[in-house]
This record gives structure tokens, C-alpha cells and sequence, in this order.
């Protein structure tokens, strides 16, 4: 089994570069040899090198934490902001990797610097780490680097990634929020089921009468739950690891659940909106970019996060390459809004497409935020009504028996 392979320790370095001024800094190396020789190449003549001391308990230092997208976006950024003032940007790997609190963005900018300065291109060095950088980012930067404009495609980049974590929150939003209430929910009734009804129960017993059939009904349950709770949390687990098992692994069943999702009453539109807001932001990225179009669609096809929309971007891709005008394979697939189909003719007549895309983009975005606070605003006063009916009715048919024993003396 192979093992895996530690990060070069960081070294801290003091020296002098061509015009004599006193520079100290990091550098992250296998060796002191290797760094030594990593800084002459720059211009630094080094005169103290030592391994960076490890902080006290941990303590200080950047912590090693997953990288998310959204560092993904602020790493883009930043670099961008850095080519646009002139800095080099091996110089600027440096810079932000070293001054980042994120020991796993540190270490990933670090062997990004590495990459660049062994020959390779930025686009050859992304592509070392793929689970952090898709194709459509390499793609964008590969174009910028043909075009000679890789500061601003890296500004159009960090652009995409932040609006795109955005809507990804806003759809977290919609359905964290009465997912968490219903686990609340089902907590609350297993606590009261398995430990506060056994001493009505036992109470009940006592009584020597049939008890109501509401109570008779909540008795019954909390009886079963006891015995059998392993049973039945056993299924529900195995159920939801099934699930998401043949998910994960059957196109034919994401695309049954995301024509389902598309077609429910509240969430279908806030879906639908968000993939619509992905398409045009996606495509509006790569085409202003100066990527082609039959070539952007592809990229497009794995980004909008739905496999009906996917299917209809194929289908888009498949016309276009033909020759047909992407507003009118847009309204071939169905599955786009006249509005979209409008405003992509017209971007098309008028030659500003990606303005025109990023209009409806902004507007999809817009509206599924709206959306979301809506459903909030609406799902608040339901689930709690829910929860009332469902923990009022078991304390009601917990005490019946009482009231009725009250009205009989």
C-alpha cells in the first residue's frame, strides 16, 4: 500500500537580493539545499536559513482545515488583485500562500508555485489538483493564458465562484431549514414515545378500565418503539444509505428525482430558477472569456446541477455545432422560459450575449433568493402547526383518561 507523502517542511530565510536590500521570508522545501537553491534562482542571496519552528501546542501557526469552494473564490481573487498590480505571479503564489491562516491552502498554493516555476503553465499546475479545480476553472484559465489576459479571467473566476457558493447557499437555505425542524420534531416524539409515556403506562394500568382508543393508539406505539426502536432506526438508516447509494451511482434514478423535485409545488421553482441562474452564469464566464461556444456548452452541461437541464444543454450543444442559433435550440429543449429565450436572441442580434446572459443570471439569482424567503416566511407557521397538533395530541391522549375518570366521579 502506498504511503503518503508528507509536505516539505517550511524554512525561514533572511538574505540580500541583486541591489543589496535585506529580505527574510518563508519558502517551503524538501531541504535547506533545495530551498537555498529555490531563492537564488530568485535573486536572494541567503545568508541564515533554518526550519520554521513549530509552534507550542499547535498553537499560533495555520491549522490545517478542508478547502472549501468559497477559499477556492477568495485564492482567485487575490490572485488576481496581485497580476493587476504587476506582481509576478510566482511572487504571488508566495505572497498569498504564505499568508494564508489554512495550512491546506498554504501547502496547495505552495505546490502551485512549485509547478510554475518548473516549466509547467498555471493551467498544467491546476490540473494537479482536480477535486479542487474542475475542468470549467482550467478551461477559463487556459483561455486566459492563450488570450494573454489571465488577470482578468481570474477576476471573472473568483466573480463565478463567489455568486455560485451564493446560490448553492440560498438552495441550502430552503431545505436545511425544515429538514432540521423535522429532526427536531422526531427527536422531541422519540423522547416523549420512550420515556415520559411508560410512566403514564404504568399509571394506566392501575386503573383497571379500557383505556381510550386515542391513548390506547400512543400506548401501543411507545410499546413498539421500545422493543423494536433498533428495528426501526436500523431501517430508517439502511433505507437512507440505500438511497443515497443508488443515487450516487444511478443516472437513471438522479434523473427520476430531479424531474420529481422540478415538478413539487414549492421547491421545483426555487430548483428550476437556480439551474437557470446557473446555465447563464456559467455560459456568460466562459463565453466572455473568449471560449467558443459549442466548446463553453460542455462546460455548461456539467454545471447546472440538474441532469433535465443537463440533457438540454446536450441537446443545445448538438444544434449548435450543427449551425442553429442558440436561442432556437434553447426553445427546442422545452425547458427554458421565453423570457431567457428573449433576451438570448437579442443578445445574439446585438453581439453583447454575455451582458445579455449575466442580466439573466442576476435576475434568476434574485429570484431565487426571493424565493427561499418566501419559503421560509411559509414553512415557519406550518411546521410549527404540524408540531403542535403532533405533541398536543399525545399529551391530550395521555391525560384523556384523567378527564374522563374526573368526569365519571
Amino acid at each position: 500500500m502506498a504511503t503518503k507523502e508528507k509536505p516539505a517542511p517550511i524554512f525561514v530565510w533572511e538574505g540580500a537580493d541583486r541591489n543589496g536590500n535585506r529580505k527574510k521570508g518563508e519558502v517551503q522545501a524538501k531541504n535547506s539545499a533545495l530551498a537555498k537553491a529555490q531563492l537564488r534562482r530568485e535573486g536572494i542571496n541567503v545568508l541564515k536559513i533554518k526550519p520554521k519552528p513549530k509552534p507550542l501546542f499547535g498553537i499560533g501557526g495555520p491549522k490545517k482545515k478542508p478547502i472549501t469552494p468559497l477559499d477556492i473564490a477568495i485564492f482567485s481573487r487575490q490572485l488576481a488583485t496581485m497580476m493587476k498590480a504587476g506582481v509576478p505571479l510566482v511572487q504571488s503564489f508566495e505572497i498569498v500562500g504564505n499568508g494564508h491562516d489554512n495550512f491546506s491552502m498554504q501547502e496547495m498554493i505552495l505546490g502551485l508555485k512549485a509547478e510554475v516555476e518548473g516549466g509547467n503553465s498555471l493551467t498544467e499546475a491546476l490540473k494537479k489538483y482536480p477535486l479542487l479545480f474542475d475542468d470549467l476553472y482550467c478551461n477559463l484559465v487556459q483561455a486566459g493564458e492563450h488570450a494573454g489576459i489571465l488577470d482578468s479571467i481570474l477576476d471573472k473566476v473568483a466573480t463565478y465562484k463567489e455568486k455560485s457558493e451564493a446560490l448553492k447557499a440560498k438552495i441550502k437555505k430552503a431545505m436545511g431549514y425544515p429538514i432540521a425542524v423535522i429532526v427536531v420534531a422526531i427527536i422531541v416524539v422519540t423522547i416523549l414515545l420512550i420515556f415520559v409515556i411508560p410512566v403514564f403506562d404504568d399509571m394506566f394500568k392501575n386503573f383497571g378500565a379500557d383505556l381510550p382508543a386515542p391513548t390506547q393508539l400512543v400506548v401501543n406505539l411507545s410499546q413498539f418503539l421500545q422493543e423494536w426502536w433498533w428495528l426501526l432506526f436500523g431501517s430508517i438508516g439502511g433505507g437512507l444509505y440505500v438511497f443515497s447509494y443508488f443515487k450516487k451511482r444511478s443516472r437513471k434514478m438522479r434523473e427520476v428525482l430531479d424531474r420529481i423535485i422540478l415538478k413539487m409545488a414549492i421547491i421545483g421553482p426555487i430548483m428550476e430558477k437556480a439551474a437557470i441562474a446557473r446555465y447563464a452564469r456559467t455560459l456568460e464566464t466562459m463565453f466572455a472569456a473568449g471560449t467558443p461556444l459549442v466548446e463553453a456548452l460542455s462546460s455548461v452541461s456539467g454545471a447546472v446541477g440538474n441532469i433535465v437541464f443537463q440533457h438540454a444543454v446536450d441537446q443545445i450543444q448538438q444544434e449548435v455545432s450543427t449551425g442553429t442559433q442558440l436561442n432556437k435550440a434553447m426553445a427546442n429543449t422545452n425547458v427554458f422560459p421565453s423570457m431567457v429565450i428573449q433576451m438570448t436572441a437579442i443578445g445574439e442580434e446585438s453581439g453583447a450575449l454575455d451582458t445579455m446572459l449575466s442580466k439573466v443570471a442576476d435576475f434568476y439569482e434574485d429570484e431565487v433568493d426571493n424565493l427561499v424567503d418566501g419559503l421560509t416566511a411559509l414553512m415557519e407557521p406550518i411546521i410549527m402547526s404540524v408540531l403542535g397538533v403532533i405533541i398536543g395530541g399525545i399529551v391530550i391522549a395521555m391525560y384523556l383518561p384523567i378527564f374522563m375518570m374526573g368526569s365519571a366521579i
